[in-house]
């Protein structure tokens, strides 16, 4: 069972993550699918966390966020927001400007 402080160290372990319905992969909802799809538009190196894998990850997370939605995407251990949010952001080359300051050139 998950718990929050696994949700904390799973953050900080990954530079993106995506806490979501399904995996990289194999997404299990069209927003999980989404905000994969803007990563890969962006080249991140991400992971994603399939929160189906285990009925804890879901109450932990949104513990540690105050979210209630996924997916859930943090940059560089802070939390962004959803699909929704990150395409905003996309948009407007803040995403890509975030992504570009985890590993500066």
């Amino acid at each position: 069972m998950w718990t929050p402080e696994d949700i904390r160290k799973t953050i900080a372990a990954h530079k993106i993550l995506v806490f979501g319905k399904g995996t990289k992969d194999q997404p299990m909802c069209g927003f999980t699918m989404r905000a994969i799809e803007i990563l890969r538009h962006c080249d991140a190196d991400f992971e994603v966390v399939n929160i189906f894998e285990d009925p804890g990850i879901k109450e932990a997370l949104v513990q540690v966020s105050g979210w209630p939605t996924t997916p859930q995407i943090f940059i560089g251990g802070e939390f962004i927001g959803g699909s929704d949010i990150a395409l905003e952001m996309y948009q407007k080359g803040e995403l890509q400007a975030k992504i570009r300051e985890l590993d500066p050139a």
